[in-house]
């Protein structure tokens, strides 16, 4: 199946490598509320907790997405080990304010070409709450498929929601 078509993208956004400094920014984005809603995040993250899982995971790559010298958005890409050294794993969000105007378009062009080009990874996988139609569309245009239907897969705001798995081949 030939690559879709790669959105255009937006001269106002800066991606780069995820610095230290960031950290503050990145901790607003991923405290809105559309922006926890959509991942495994707990509302109300304190920048200590944010620094303490960024610690954490300090072997994955980290872009971000820069408007106006402030980071709006994040993605994070994980590399499997072992027999899965060839797969990465993928979270993305984008502060409320900035939504619509081309973050995650970026992010995703930015990682997949650091992933295709730099780090030879033949699979990226990502989960996706159902009822998350933006950012399905998203993950779409850049060729990732639906592989699985996981129902309750976690507790959002009262309710258990069901999830998608998603994958990329690069043939």
């Amino acid at each position: 199946m030939p690559e879709p078509p790669k959105p255009e993208p937006n001269p106002d956004i800066l991606i780069r490598a995820m610095e230290p400094a960031d950290l503050p920014d990145i901790t607003e984005a991923w405290n809105q509320p559309s922006a926890y809603a959509g991942t495994l995040q707990l509302p109300y993250t304190s920048l200590e907790a944010r620094q303490q899982r960024h610690a954490a995971h300090a072997g994955s790559t980290r872009l971000v997405a820069v408007i106006d010298r402030k980071a709006i958005g994040m993605i994070f890409l994980g590399r499997e080990e072992n027999r899965r050294s060839h797969v990465g794993s993928i979270g993305v969000a984008v502060h409320d304010a900035y939504a619509g105007r081309g973050a995650g378009t970026a992010l995703m062009a930015a990682v997949i070409d650091l992933a295709d080009n730099w780090l030879q990874l033949k699979r990226l996988e990502l989960s996706v709450y159902a009822d998350n139609a933006r950012a399905i569309a998203l993950y779409e245009r850049f060729g990732f498929e639906r592989e699985g239907f996981h129902r309750a897969y976690s507790w959002r705001n009262g309710a258990f929601v069901d999830s998608i798995s998603m994958a990329r081949l690069r043939l």
